[in-house]
């Protein structure tokens, strides 16, 4: 059992893509990571969906009454949000969980802090060729997403549903090394996690991020031959400042913001279940 890299002109592109889509960005550097001040914006990197659309909300409905000026930077990908807040491009982003970050910072050098916890978007298993997890044939294939935490993730999701077996102990840095059982001699095909939702016209099955799946038309809530559960689940999305920013009064009260009410209410409506917010 493998899992099949895919990398070169996929993750390029990827790259270039956010490059691409966050030009202002690039552009507004010389203004760093300061959120503090009346007249400060916060640059706030994020994925289109959920996550741009929550912001949205928020600098639409809660900002102006609170003071905050927002301009929100949308990326395709999982890196750059990361790499622009590290270089001072941006104020804060919000597009990951506390999982990916932590393996971020530990692999890639970077210094950066979760500071509040928003919402979770269940990972979940979709595909176009079964209705029914207990339909996967023999030898099937099972594309995954390819950074360290959400392959372990998906594998998790896969063993909690009686797909495969994971050895005692395997934490969220799950491999491939960790199944000690595989049945139905699945195979895996490790993609980038924007690829997935394509992969579907390819493959038999595919574990696909909360994000991606909605992103890509999925209902996580109806359409998941298996979804993850949310109670004791470490994956709730946040907003991520550069180390030192935590207390930074504008971040406080964007944080706070992210988690009022209105917007727990905003989430339940519009999301249908397929984004909960964090408690």
């Amino acid at each position: 059992m493998k899992i099949h890299r895919i990398v070169g002109a996929v993750a390029l592109a990827l790259s270039l893509a956010a490059c691409g889509t966050s030009q202002s960005a690039t552009d507004g550097a010389a203004g760093g990571a300061t959120a503090e001040g009346a007249d400060a914006v916060l640059r706030v990197g994020a994925s289109p969906v959920p996550h741009a659309e929550i912001l949205n909300f928020v600098k639409d409905n809660l900002a102006p009454a609170a003071g905050l000026k927002l301009e929100i930077v949308e990326f395709t990908d999982y890196v750059q949000p990361n790499v622009q807040l590290e270089e001072g491009q941006l104020t804060a982003n919000f597009f990951q969980h506390k999982p990916y970050l932590d393996d971020f910072n530990a692999t890639k050098g970077t210094d950066l802090s979760f500071v509040a916890p928003v919402h979770l978007e269940p990972l979940g298993l979709y595909s176009k060729k079964i209705t029914n997890v207990s339909a996967l044939p023999a030898g099937a294939t099972v594309a995954l997403p390819n950074d360290a935490t959400n392959l372990g993730r998906a594998l998790k999701l896969l063993a909690d549903n009686g797909v495969i077996t994971l050895k005692e102990g395997a934490s969220t840095a799950a491999t491939e090394r960790d199944v000690t059982a595989n049945p139905k001699n699945l195979q895996f095909k490790a993609l980038e996690a924007a690829q997935l939702p394509r992969s579907l016209e390819d493959v038999d099955a595919a574990v696909i991020n909360g994000n991606y799946a909605i992103e890509a038309g999925l209902k996580p809530a109806s359409q998941a031959l298996v979804l993850e559960k949310t109670e004791g689940n470490p994956y709730v999305n946040g907003l991520v400042v550069q180390a030192g920013h935590e207390k930074d009064a504008n971040i406080v009260t964007l944080g706070k913001l992210l988690r009022d009410q209105k917007v727990k209410d905003f989430i339940e409506q519009k999301y249908q279940g397929s984004v909960i917010p964090a408690e």
